[in-house]
């Protein structure tokens, strides 16, 4: 398991901690062992909303971005290429000595080849399909030269979903939504805010709120939209509670779970689009052609229609959430 090198490492092999000065570790996800740090002088950099609260609740201080220097920095290894050299780049910045951890699915063995010629390698250890090195160097040519603009005039930045282009699942759903939408929308996962944009076109939309767990993708939603109608929510959509019911869900909801088909979290999005909906509410969602998601829809909702769809996507339609519960509606 990729937690247990860093601990490893300091335990076995000589990785050596500072006695003095804050630690930063970023992008960890829920779970990573930080038990061989001293707990109380990490900073936890983290734009994830549930693996940000999560180290919350287990007292460390935690951040959405990095406030240097620090006698040490952790980069926990994400799958996007240009992300992780990112993340090495701003913890080169604020510290001296950079430990990298990464699992070799995730291109690890690649971000050491491509740290040599910038850097100096120190440590190295590889364990269960993972590896782990320290490097010292200046990787500043890694750091992102703005925003990405993609067609439209949408910015992104890297690592968030679609960060190259327009999903070619979101376009499908957009194309399929109705003229009219109802006043109130919640646009769950909506990413960097294509989806919530094309909402926001349909006749009689009063409101608009854009859900999602990654702070950077809100950033660049925010940077997007810019129509008084959007709220943006920071938070996680399988368990967003909002104090009201909204007329129209919206979601190209994410299935996968680091590189694993994890079907069931689609599946909690539906459960929160049940939840949110007024009694005559109605879910345009998109999904992969394969996923199996008409069950979960058939047993939430009174009626399920699939009203657009090739071989790749399949566009559907839910109306009316068992057992609604009617709520005071806001805009």
């Amino acid at each position: 398991m990729s937690h247990s090198r860093l601990t490893l490492a300091i335990e076995d092999h000589g990785l050596s901690v500072p006695a003095e000065g804050r630690i930063a570790v970023f992008a960890p996800p829920a779970g990573y062992d930080l038990g061989a740090l001293p707990h109380g002088r990490v900073d936890v950099i983290q734009h994830m909303k549930p693996d940000h609260d999560a180290f919350a609740r287990a007292g460390y201080h935690t951040r959405l971005t990095e406030d240097g220097p620090y006698a040490l920095a952790v980069v926990v290894l994400p799958r996007a290429k240009a992300q992780a050299r990112e993340l090495v780049a701003r913890a080169g910045a604020v510290a001296d000595i950079v430990v990298v951890d990464g699992q070799k699915t995730d291109g690890i063995d690649s971000l050491l080849k491509a740290c040599k010629p910038l850097g100096e390698i120190g440590l190295t250890l590889s364990k269960a399909h993972g590896r782990l090195f320290t490097v010292s160097g200046d990787f500043s040519a890694w750091l992102p030269h703005g925003d990405t603009t993609l067609d439209g005039g949408f910015v992104t930045r890297p690592g968030v979903f679609s960060a190259d282009g327009i999903d070619p699942a979101s376009a499908a759903l957009a194309a399929a939504l109705p003229s009219k939408l109802g006043p109130v929308v919640a646009d769950l996962g909506a990413g960097w805010g294509f989806l919530s944009r094309a909402v926001l076109e349909r006749e009689r939309v009063k409101a608009v709120h854009l859900v999602d767990s990654d702070h950077v993708a809100l950033t660049c939603a925010r940077a997007n939209i810019r129509d008084p109608r959007a709220t943006f929510h920071w938070e996680d959509a399988t368990a967003w509670a909002p104090p009201f019911k909204a007329d129209t869900v919206v979601m190209n909801p994410p299935f996968h779970t680091g590189r694993r088909a994890e079907p069931a979290l689609g599946v909690a999005f539906i459960d929160t689009a049940a939840r949110i909906l007024t009694p005559g509410g109605h879910l345009w969602m998109v999904a992969n052609r394969h996923l199996p998601y008409e069950a979960a829809l058939q047993d939430r909702f009174a009626k399920v229609d699939e009203v657009a769809g090739d071989n790749r996507f399949k566009v559907l339609c839910a109306a009316r959430p068992a057992r609604a519960k009617r709520a005071k509606r806001v805009t």
